[in-house]
């Protein structure tokens, strides 16, 4: 038998037909397999196959045989990803805000070679979930990894920070001024990717929206701020700010409607102090930073929750409701509740 031109890479190539097609539901008989190697220009005899197929689970790859009539069919079993796995992971990629419409379908078609082409239209399909809101910062993902090599030297880094204008243009902030930080960690809420890092000049932990920092640079200054981060509990900081939005920290007592109990533990945690009042209410103590975004989540439960104390949270949030009214309109029956 004449050898084929691309005869020493044989493993490579069965390999990857193996892995493009066959899967649980999918098989290759002999000479099928033959037939496919030929499309790579590559000859071999059913001896040496046998071989070569008890070679691939050397390099992890686990090939298993099955009777067929009087011959057998073979598929790649055991896969390093199991394709509910597989849709978990393109289901994440794909819903993740931070990450770019470009960006997503570029992942998601590498994540397609850890399966066969039968299961990787699976993934496509999975694709199509709805038309999400996506970061339109392309520079994310080079912006994580300055950060984390900034972190791992020590360094501080500076950047440019910027929102949008009404123009839908990007808007330098402090007027393009350079912002100053010591990165200490990456964190993700509200989904979104923060940096958690020390503010020198205002002596303070600061978090910043990564998809929002520009050329980033690392600095020759080393890291501030040590002491201050080590006694920041990330997960409690990120169960006390709303949206990543700071303010003062405060513990607030509510008082909440009994089939609202699942809300406060999936917020706060299994840990938070519940008092049951009667069967209608219990009173739930929790720490948070107080700030608009808190009240907003607050308002937002209606009348199945209601701030019990401190007095000076209270007024807070008659204060946020009025300005509210206010620009409804409602200054009016304002001052007529007032009078009254």
């Amino acid at each position: 038998m004449p050898r084929g031109a691309n005869q020493k890479f044989k493993l490579y190539y069965l390999a990857k037909i193996m892995l493009e097609k066959t899967d649980e539901d999918h098989y290759l008989t002999m000479p099928q397999i033959l037939k496919e190697l030929e499309r790579y220009e590559v000859t071999a005899e059913r001896k040496s196959i046998y071989t070569d197929l008890k070679d691939l689970e050397r390099l992890g790859i686990e090939v298993e045989g099955e009777p067929d009539g009087r011959s057998y069919r073979y598929h790649v079993v055991g896969r390093q990803f199991e394709l509910p796995e597989m849709k978990l992971l393109v289901d994440a990629i794909q819903s993740s805000k931070f990450i770019t419409a470009r960006k997503s379908r570029e992942l998601i078609k590498k994540l397609e070679s850890f399966v066969s082409e039968y299961e990787a239209r699976k993934l496509q399909r999975q694709v199509y979930v709805s038309g999400r809101i996506k970061t339109m910062n392309e520079s994310i993902y080079y912006n994580i990894d300055a950060i984390y090599n900034a972190i791992a030297e020590n360094r501080k880094i500076r950047f440019h920070y910027y929102q949008w204008n009404t123009k839908k243009e990007m808007e330098l902030r402090r007027g393009g001024e350079y912002y100053c930080v010591s990165p200490w960690a990456l964190s993700w809420d509200a989904e979104n990717y923060y940096l958690i890092g020390y503010d020198s000049a205002a002596e303070k932990i600061k978090h910043y929206r990564v998809d929002k920092m520009l050329h980033i640079q690392m600095t020759e200054e080393k890291r501030e701020g040590g002491e201050t981060y080590k006694k920041l509990d990330m997960a409690v900081y990120s169960k006390r700010s709303f949206g990543m939005f700071g303010g003062k920290e405060e513990k607030v007592r509510l008082q909440v409607r009994s089939d609202l109990a699942g809300v406060m533990i999936d917020r706060f945690g299994k840990e938070i102090m519940m008092i049951s009042k009667d069967k209608e209410s219990v009173t739930v103590v929790v720490d948070v930073n107080v700030s608009s975004q808190f009240f907003g989540w607050i308002f937002a439960l209606g009348d199945g929750v209601k701030i019990l104390g401190p007095e000076w949270v209270k007024e807070e949030m008659k204060k946020e409701i009025w300005k509210v009214a206010e620009r409804y309109g409602g200054s009016e029956d304002h001052a007529q509740t007032t009078q009254a």
